[in-house]
């Protein structure tokens, strides 16, 4: 984990300017995972605990880990009701079967051995305790109008993505059995600026605090790229073209998915 650490070390100061938690999408993990009062929760790689606190709003006792200190110390400075914690995904510091559910927000891509992560998951949870991952899978982000514009990014990201169908399999590996997807459209009213937040306002790329606040600008898009793409979609934006760019995009499979998955019973266990 050690590039994402350095990563989000170096974006995390300006990261909550941006990365808000959506209300909608919040809503949909809580429902998703069966949140309840008296359940134990993760967020794993819970960035500075935006997520974590909304649905820690809905009860619960909840935790977050994160590989990046200056991510949990902005969530630290934020709450007191979660218990935040500097971590790896592969080494969680919590025992086996104490969990009712953990939730992983557009950050499976950034785990070095997914397969690990996701058995450490399964150690963690209870019998029956849900794992919901939100992510974009690569046939979607292959559909994405950015791929007009910054081509050598988005391949970059596209490539470190993995499938829908590798990570449920990487689900099934760890004794997760998935029990859905769920696609996620971008909606007119996000507020969490995370890589296609900008479907329908392309002019959001053009602000810079919002590519400081996306890990495929802050560390896969060259300056030259980020300019000359930059520079294109303006054009395209004063012009009116965009709307025919974005046209040729479809989302019928929708822009991410949310992931469900349960926790099967221990190969030792009942």
């Amino acid at each position: 984990m050690r590039t994402a650490t350095f990563l989000y070390d170096r974006i995390g100061g300006g990261y909550d300017a941006t990365r808000r938690a959506d209300p909608y999408i919040a809503v949909r993990l809580r429902e998703l995972l069966g949140v309840r009062g008296g359940g134990r929760y993760l967020d794993l790689a819970c960035g500075t605990g935006n997520y974590t606190m909304a649905l820690a709003a809905a009860g619960g006792d909840w935790m977050g880990v994160d590989c990046s200190p200056v991510m949990i110390n902005a969530a630290r400075s934020k709450s007191t009701q979660v218990a935040w914690h500097v971590g790896d995904a592969t080494t969680l510091p919590f025992p086996a079967n104490g969990l009712d559910g953990v939730l992983c927000v557009l950050a499976i891509h950034h785990f070095p051995d997914r397969a690990a992560a996701f058995a450490e998951v399964r150690r963690v949870l209870c019998r029956g305790g849900r794992f919901v991952v939100f992510t974009a899978g690569r046939a979607q982000m292959r559909r994405y109008w950015l791929n007009h514009y910054f081509r050598d990014a988005m391949a970059r990201s596209i490539d470190q993505m993995p499938d829908l169908d590798e990570v449920e399999a990487a689900m099934r590996g760890a004794g997760l059995v998935p029990r859905g997807r769920e696609p996620y459209s971008v909606r007119p009213d996000l507020q969490d600026c995370f890589l296609y937040s900008g479907k329908d306002a392309p002019g959001r790329y053009l602000d810079p605090q919002v590519r400081a606040g996306i890990s495929t600008f802050a560390a896969l898009a060259s300056a030259d790229e980020v300019e000359v793409g930059c520079r294109r979609l303006a054009d395209d934006i004063g012009t009116g073209r965009i709307q025919e760019v974005i046209a040729g995009c479809d989302d019928l499979e929708g822009d991410y998915t949310f992931v469900t998955a349960e926790a099967a019973a221990p190969l030792d266990g009942p």
